[in-house]
């Protein structure tokens, strides 16, 4: 049984009629229309409705999530080496950071209301998962995954420079997409000081909806903490703290 029969089979008739909808919406939304379909059910299952009641059998985004990711740096790394001929490799590797940090994913995510599309399992529905920026960030990862197996990088190239290098003059001008621990490991290794080190301290809250604790330390010390729904966001909490109390010292 192929993922589309499998979801047809989890919906039944009438919402598997309206699940078709969505997804031929969501296909003239990126201006793309798959050869493959299962590709795109799969970069729209999120693992808590994959691992709900009894539907282990229908995979979930994560490994289109993972290849989605090195696609994202692969193809975000050319346009920038094409377009700043002039700019040194440090240069270029602030503006990728921009690019496809979550914050960016997140708000390009919004723009093309991917959360209204993500299956999800009615706990992480009811904890607003639609709207978590984690959620939507991994999710396009994987709708880059799954366009780059359908169509291949050319497809994946002309949704990057549409939905998210379009962003870049913005981005550049806006201090909430600043890369924190890049600029903290700049700061340190500049000063002799080495690498910092990052440590998850607490997690609180149930799988869909967990509290991460960060603190980040350099020389052995703790020099700054910071919190987020995910590890990546509280490590970057963290290093905005650092930067912050090391400035004022």
């Amino acid at each position: 049984m192929g993922v589309w029969e499998a979801v047809k089979a989890v919906f039944g008739a009438t919402q598997s009629d309206n699940r078709i909808r969505l997804l031929d919406q969501f296909q003239k939304t990126i201006d793309y229309r798959f050869r493959d379909i299962d590709l795109l059910q799969v970069a729209l299952t999120h693992r808590s409705f994959a691992k709900s009641g009894e539907k282990d059998w229908i995979p979930s985004n994560e490994r289109l999530e993972f290849l989605g990711d090195s696609v994202l740096g692969l193809i975000v790394a050319d346009i920038l080496y094409n377009n700043y001929p002039n700019e040194l490799e440090g240069g270029l590797t602030k503006l990728k950071s921009l690019l496809v940090n979550e914050i960016t994913l997140f708000r390009t995510a919004q723009q093309l209301d991917l959360g209204r599309y993500v299956l999800l399992s009615p706990e992480e529905d009811r904890a607003g998962g639609r709207n978590r920026p984690s959620i939507n960030a991994d999710t396009l990862e994987a709708i880059i995954g799954a366009m780059y197996l359908d169509g291949g990088p050319l497809a994946v190239r002309k949704l990057i420079e549409r939905f998210l290098y379009s962003q870049i003059d913005s981005i550049t001008a806006d201090t909430t997409f600043r890369n924190f621990k890049g600029d903290l490991l700049e700061y340190l290794q500049g000063r002799g000081l080495g690498m910092p080190r990052y440590e998850v301290i607490s997690e609180k809250g149930p799988d869909h909806d967990k509290t991460f604790t960060v603190v980040v330390y350099s020389n052995g010390e703790i020099i700054g903490r910071g919190g987020g729904n995910s590890k990546k966001d509280a490590e970057q909490q963290a290093a905005g703290q650092a930067l912050k109390i090391l400035k004022v010292e």
